[in-house]
């Protein structure tokens, strides 16, 4: 009795320190979460355009490749072609916000990164390459700790992409809008539905807190159209946007419909 004790104290032991050394993943620990910046550049003429094209695309995403960001997104809205103020969206997703920080500073030092944006780097101040730039930043969801490349399969060049913000009124009814997309269960409805969602994301820094942005995608417009009214009419969604605890938690939602860039990682 006494080996047996031994034995399986022995065993006990090795089970133990082979359990503790396996990979978190692997003890079913949530992927860690993100962070992403979405910079919008303001543009008017097709110069600049061009301009802003050329150095995203042969300056920017090589440089973030090489630092291994390895998925960023170039969208421009389809209202482009009338508007005035006209808009080049860049997502870019960030393993942790330090990264964020030092993004500044490793492409100060990418050599191949100043010589390819030259151009964009040393514009002359009365022929800027855009007339304003923003920059959010956003945290993942819970729900959804990383971004999902879209499960599409039509031609890049038919592909909706739609970014929404939902402003609240108040920090705490941004809370409860928040909420309601993780425990409340919007998030697996948008999955159980289908619709390609990109990213999910908490607005720390930008100029319309408090707010989310989300971002879906679809094959086309026609799918897109679809994908909503099937939203719409789900029993889940009526049964989770009729409950008291979430009334009044959205003030306003923008909606933009894009298209990706054919550089585009996304």
């Amino acid at each position: 009795m006494k080996h047996a004790a031994l034995a399986y104290n022995r065993f006990i032991y090795v089970l133990l320190a082979f359990l503790l050394a396996l990979p978190a993943y692997s003890m079913g620990k949530p992927p860690a979460g993100e962070f992403y910046e979405i910079k919008v550049y303001h543009f008017k003429t097709a110069e600049q355009e061009k301009g802003l094209d050329d150095y995203l695309q042969n300056a920017l995403i090589p440089a973030l490749h090489k630092i291994g960001i390895a998925k960023t997104g170039v969208f421009k809205p389809l209202a482009n072609d009338t508007a005035a103020d006209k808009l080049v969206y860049v997502f870019m997703p960030l393993k942790s916000f330090e990264q964020l920080l030092s993004l500044p500073g490793k492409l100060e030092k990418d050599a191949g990164y100043n010589t390819a944006g030259s151009v964009y780097l040393n514009a002359a101040y009365n022929n800027p390459p855009y007339t304003r730039m923003e920059s959010i930043i956003l945290k993942s969801f819970r729900m959804a700790p990383q971004m999902q490349l879209p499960g599409l399969t039509s031609p890049l060049a038919e592909r909706i992409y739609e970014l929404r913000s939902y402003e609240s009124p108040t920090e705490k009814l941004y809370v409860n809008k928040v909420h309601m997309f993780n425990e409340g269960g919007e998030v697996p409805l948008f999955k159980r539905l289908e619709f390609n969602a990109v990213f999910y994301g908490e607005v720390i820094s930008g100029s319309h807190m408090p707010n989310l942005m989300y971002m879906t995608s679809f094959d086309n417009m026609a799918s897109r159209e679809q994908h909503w009214k099937n939203f719409s009419a789900d029993t889940a969604w009526k049964k989770l946007s009729a409950m008291p605890e979430y009334q009044h938690n959205v003030s306003k939602a923008e909606i933009i419909l894009l298209r990706a860039a054919p550089y585009s990682d996304i």
